[in-house]
């Protein structure tokens, strides 16, 4: 279902355009200029209405963390609690996930976040998945050897299914839990995941590690055409 249009979303986009980047190629390899002092540059894709955006980047204001999001209706949400809370360490880009590479030079980014993608439960919408080969092949090249992935989903079958995409791509998993906040709330939270949490519903985490140069290639049914349509 789309996304009700906001009301004055253009001024309201507007009143947030410090913290909006409009030319993010132009940025390529030189994110961590934007920050005095930037120890490194973090990505997330797809950032909803910011709240894991906002805490994240207020945990670690030395850290640079750069939000992609291609819905303005909810990215305005975003970039307002980031304007009003004073978030100088945050930028937001109204982007596909699949731009990534016109966006980030290699190993520019030490650590990517996927939080609650779109399942497209759909066999044959696979592909548009954002643990899909494809686009983990896309961060692999934008990480470092020693970068990460941190994804969370509360879809079980979409999780053990990204695990073997993960595993396909030659990332190195560790902490993997299928019940994330089982003993009590851990770490920042969506404002999806603290309505799941709420409810009951387990939350899937894990993270994948690059940790060598090179990854294996992509088999041939895996690839998608740059260009096609993704919903971070």
């Amino acid at each position: 279902m789309r996304m009700r249009n906001k009301k004055n979303l253009i001024p309201r986009m507007e009143r947030c355009a410090a913290v909006q980047v409009f030319d993010p190629a132009a940025q390529k390899g030189q994110w961590a200029a934007l920050l005095p002092g930037c120890k490194d540059v973090r990505a997330e894709m797809g950032c909803g209405k910011g709240r894991f955006t906002a805490e994240t980047a207020k945990a670690d204001p030395d850290t640079l963390l750069v939000a992609l999001e291609k819905v303005p209706n909810a990215m305005v949400t975003a970039m307002e609690r980031v304007c009003r809370e004073e978030i100088g360490n945050v930028r937001f880009i109204d982007t596909d996930v699949v731009n990534l590479p016109d966006i980030f030079a290699p190993g520019e980014v030490s650590c990517i976040y996927i939080n609650f993608p779109d399942p497209w439960p759909r066999k044959k919408e696979a592909k548009h998945r954002l643990t899909a080969p494809s686009f983990l092949a896309l961060y692999w090249d934008a990480l470092p050897i020693g970068g990460r992935i941190e994804y969370k989903t509360d879809q079980p079958w979409l999780f053990e299914w990204s695990l073997e995409q993960f595993q396909l791509l030659g990332y190195e998993l560790r902490e993997v839990t299928r019940d994330l906040h089982g003993a009590g709330p851990v770490g920042v939270m969506t404002d999806y995941e603290a309505k799941f949490h709420e409810q009951g519903v387990p939350i899937h985490r894990c993270v994948a590690v690059k940790t060598k140069a090179e990854h294996p290639p992509i088999p041939e049914t895996e690839r998608r055409p740059r260009g096609a349509e993704a919903r971070p």
